[in-house]
């Protein structure tokens, strides 16, 4: 079956492949928390206009995401 998958196929394959592995990599929750604060910031500044609270929230979400990733990691580690 595999051979007969035609060459733009397997390009477009490969191209999500890599996105996949370069956006999420080993750590999707990380990923995902990007996602949120970036949501986060757009609605906290274009809906509601607070523009300082975006500006202080921003890092605050980061590195909460960061330490909640380094947690698990560290978790994970200990169970091996």
């Amino acid at each position: 079956m595999s051979k007969y998958v035609t060459a733009p196929l397997r390009l477009l394959k490969g191209f999500g492949r890599f996105w996949w592995d370069f956006l999420v990599g080993d750590t999707p929750e990380l990923f995902l928390a990007a996602l949120v604060i970036i949501g986060v910031t757009a609605l906290l500044s274009d809906v509601g206009h607070f523009n300082a609270a975006a500006v202080v929230l921003l890092p605050l979400m980061a590195v909460s995401a960061l330490a909640l990733s380094l947690a698990l990691a560290r978790r994970s580690s200990r169970k091996e």
